[in-house]
């Protein structure tokens, strides 16, 4: 018989958002990854894009501890009370789905039906990539929510509207550097 201690590992959980489309492999796969290494869960949105990229990277870590948590975006039709949720959520390395009554995201991702707030308050930490409104609206939410966060950017102009108080990293060393330091944060 598994144990409860066995199957929920008390991990810092790292979200990591970024692109709903663009799967930004450079970046995703080598941070999946490395965060399949240092005994963390990944929560991301649940959908395409980074979130796949990240999340394949990280499931198919050999030796990793974490799970694949992803925040589903849904929708529910009072009408013909009928749920659903979007093509390709939630994407098939998710091991933890979220599913959410919540639809909005891109430009309505600080709204209250936005699953966004569930993404943020949910992590730990959290890492932003190359997105667009959406992702923005996130980091946003992190530092409203006082959550830790770092971009990992090339320039802050891969997210338009970046938020001020988000600081912006160019390289994994740095991205690592930032999540270890939280992490023995959240260790004590």
């Amino acid at each position: 018989m598994i144990q409860h201690s066995e199957l929920i590992k008390k991990f810092p959980i790292v979200g990591v958002m970024g692109s709903g489309s663009a799967g930004c492999e450079n970046q995703a796969v080598p941070l999946g990854r490395w965060l399949a290494t240092i005994n963390v869960h990944l929560l991301t949105g649940g959908g395409m894009g980074v979130m796949q990229s990240v999340s394949r990277a990280f499931a198919e870590s050999e030796g990793r501890k974490g799970w694949v948590i992803g925040v589903i975006p849904g929708y529910f039709d009072q009408a013909t009370h009928r749920y659903s949720t979007s093509a390709g959520y939630p994407n098939q390395n998710v091991e933890i789905p979220i599913f959410t009554h919540l639809p909005y995201s891109g430009d309505r991702g600080k709204d209250q039906l936005s699953r966004n707030h569930i993404n943020v308050l949910s992590s730990n930490i959290i890492v932003v990539l190359p997105g667009q409104s959406g992702t923005a609206s996130e980091a946003e939410l992190a530092v409203i929510y006082n959550k830790p966060v770092v971009a990992w950017l090339e320039n802050r102009s891969q997210i338009a509207n970046l938020h001020s108080q988000v600081p912006a990293v160019s390289d994994l060393d740095q991205v690592k550097e930032f999540v270890t330091r939280q992490i023995r944060k959240f260790n004590g």
